[in-house]
């Protein structure tokens, strides 16, 4: 399929409460967003015509807006009713949903009490964030150089536009060298997340997955945790160390864009998609397509 840049698109976005042609969802240069990265978002999957825990999507949204001061001017109820129209207009049953908010042109300064909030929602097919060919195996990654910042330093708690350029960087940094994606730790040295995803790992039947202290708490990685809970598996959320990861045995991501995708590699420590990886795999698999309960 040959690619098709995002703003040469034929459709309909939802912008400020009405639709627009999707060539026309545009915003000036002097955008308070583009300047000094006031924006938010949220990534969202729709399976058979359903969105994938969308209240709990537009109330972060909501929360992350909050954590970068600005309120959104509408209510979650509405956020989620112009997700399903923006579904809707396309013509989508199975799609990838982006809501953003972002402060205007209004005033290009430090300051930002002027601007105005702006909302829009795209969605657009997305089958696969990772190679499925490849995922089944395991994708293969190396240790970001970049660490996620202190939470005294940024608010890392929000899915904030800004907090995503070391991700860029690192996941283009990654790439480049052959890799899937990069490990990133935390500003003390703990193992954090990949550049968009979750991470855990399986010691002896358990899981072990870092605690959310400077990372993005996930809403595929709360679902996991409960699918994995209700397999009897114990899931312990701790520190991780990068030199504890020679005693895992499997490893995984998570993401509403990745899903779960298992992992073979995180720079030189090895891994291998079992029972615990695979099977959790195939329950959100299920999960999101209403074939389990």
């Amino acid at each position: 399929m040959a690619f098709v840049p995002f703003d040469d698109r034929d459709g309909w976005i939802w912008f400020n409460g009405d639709f627009v042609p999707w060539r026309d969802a545009k915003t000036h240069v002097l955008t308070h967003a583009l300047h000094y990265g006031s924006s938010v978002f949220e990534g969202e999957r729709m399976y058979g015509g359903e969105i994938f825990k969308l209240t709990q999507h537009s109330e972060r949204l909501k929360r992350s807006a909050e954590l970068l001061d600005f309120e959104l001017p509408y209510s979650v109820a509405e956020i989620d009713e112009a997700c399903k129209a923006t579904a809707a207009k396309m013509g989508y049953e199975d799609c990838y949903l982006r809501p953003v908010a972002f402060l205007g042109p209004e005033k290009t300064s430090v300051s930002a009490l002027e601007n105005k909030v702006h909302v829009a929602i795209a969605a657009w097919e997305w089958p696969s964030y990772f190679d499925p060919e490849v995922k089944a195996k395991g994708i293969r990654l190396e240790w970001a150089k970049w660490r996620r910042p202190d939470p005294a330093t940024a608010p890392t708690t929000a899915k904030a536009a800004g907090l995503y350029m070391i991700c860029t960087m690192s996941k283009n940094a990654a790439e480049r060298r052959g890799y899937a994606d990069a490990m990133m730790l935390d500003w003390r040295g703990y193992v954090a997340e990949a550049t968009g995803a979750n991470v855990f790992f399986v010691q002896d039947g358990v899981i072990h997955t870092p605690n959310v202290e400077a990372i993005l708490d996930g809403i595929t990685r709360k679902t996991v945790i409960e699918l994995a809970q209700a397999k009897g598996i114990e899931v312990i959320v701790r520190h991780i160390r990068p030199e504890e990861l020679s005693t895992f045995s499997e490893c995984f991501l998570t993401g509403s864009a990745a899903e779960v995708t298992p992992v073979s590699e995180i720079g030189e420590y090895r891994f291998k998609p079992a029972a615990i990886s695979l099977g959790l795999m195939e329950d959100y698999s299920k999960l999101v397509n209403g074939q389990l309960k």
